[in-house]
């Protein structure tokens, strides 16, 4: 994904912390978290990760935790069973 590289994007000047790879991973090859919610830390000038939920969160929690009036970057691991009876899950990424 291309907001987990560690260096400023020459466009924007806007890094990401060394952090946001290793909760990408954990959420996507573990599954540790529900989700997780990035956010801009301006004096910093990069991404940071702000809050990540446990699996036992619902889409209602993660909502919950999304600011009224403020964007953020979200990750969210979604578990459904499909017509098959086979479970499965997709990782979302929102823009908020």
């Amino acid at each position: 994904m291309a907001f987990m590289r560690t260096s400023s994007n020459a466009s924007s000047g806007m890094g990401v912390a060394p952090d946001i790879r290793e909760t990408f991973l954990e959420l996507q090859m573990k599954k540790a978290f529900r989700y997780v919610i990035f956010k801009i830390e301006e004096k910093q000038k990069q991404v940071v990760v702000e809050k990540t939920g446990a699996t036992t969160e619902s889409y209602d929690d993660f909502l919950a935790c999304l600011p009224e009036n403020d964007c953020r970057y979200a990750l969210y691991d979604f578990d459904f069973v499909t017509g098959e009876n086979v479970q499965k899950s997709k990782i979302f990424f929102i823009a908020w």
